[in-house]
């Protein structure tokens, strides 16, 4: 199913949407990079999966991904300028109290958000271990050759798979190369920032930021899901949705 989106305009005066399924208790939802609200959370079941425990889920895209702009200017991409997106979406819906949640590059911006402040009751971290939070620059160089490579990559090319997923989602190769240089390591030291009870969900073939029960063991309540797949393949799995639903309605 496809769910319109709706638009706010963050506090540099870009333009940013969201999608919103579901009524019921708050939860906000970030994608991957390079991905989207609609690819990330919508088109496998994962937010009607979660809709259905009595939620409300709302799901923004990016700043440079799906439905929101991808401005090229240097001055839109300050440090975790997603968070400050993240922020300002918070304030448009007036939340108080709600949950949070991200995959990949959703969960590391989850993170930093709480870090620098808020305070969801509960926080889902998907596709994420602790490398990828602390370590965040071999990752960054690896898609800084990705945008690189956009026009001579070859099949078989480690970068390969990561420009064809970039090519379908439509991604601007300016704005996304902006847009990585905003993002910041979080030290292991940082995360006792998170003490609300947090689910770390991760697919057992996905090592892709590290290890998930490294970072179980650096949280101070945390718990550990396992479902089927790769990084790329694990947002695709129905267990995601079931195990994102069990851990917020236990």
């Amino acid at each position: 199913m496809s769910i319109e989106p709706q638009f706010f305009e963050a506090r540099d005066g870009v333009r940013l949407a969201w999608r919103a399924m579901g009524e019921g208790r708050p939860i906000l939802l970030l994608h991957g990079l390079f991905s989207s609200a609609e690819v990330n959370w919508i088109k496998f079941g994962t937010a009607a999966r979660i809709a259905r425990e009595g939620y409300h889920v709302i799901m923004p895209d990016l700043r440079v991904h799906g439905s929101s702009a991808a401005p090229h200017g240097a001055e839109h991409y300050p440090s975790d300028i997603l968070v400050d997106d993240l922020q300002d979406l918070v304030a448009h819906l007036d939340l108080a109290d709600f949950d949070l949640g991200g995959f990949s590059l959703g969960a590391r911006t989850s993170v930093r958000a709480v870090v620098a402040g808020m305070r969801p009751a509960r926080l889902i971290l998907g596709g994420m271990g602790l490398a990828g939070l602390a370590g965040w620059q071999r990752r960054g160089r690896f898609f800084k050759r990705v945008i690189a490579e956009y026009d001579s990559a070859k099949r078989g090319d480690d970068t390969w798979l990561s420009i064809q997923f970039m090519k379908t989602m439509k991604i601007d190769r300016v704005a996304a190369g902006l847009l990585l240089d905003s993002f910041a390591d979080t030290p292991p030291e940082a995360l006792a920032a998170i003490t609300m009870p947090t689910l770390v969900v991760c697919g057992e073939q996905d090592q892709d930021n590290g290890s998930a029960p490294e970072l179980v063991a650096a949280l101070a309540d945390a718990e550990l899901a396992t479902i089927p797949g790769t990084h790329m393949s694990s947002v695709t799995e129905p267990e995601l949705g079931e195990a994102i639903a069990a851990f917020l309605t236990a």
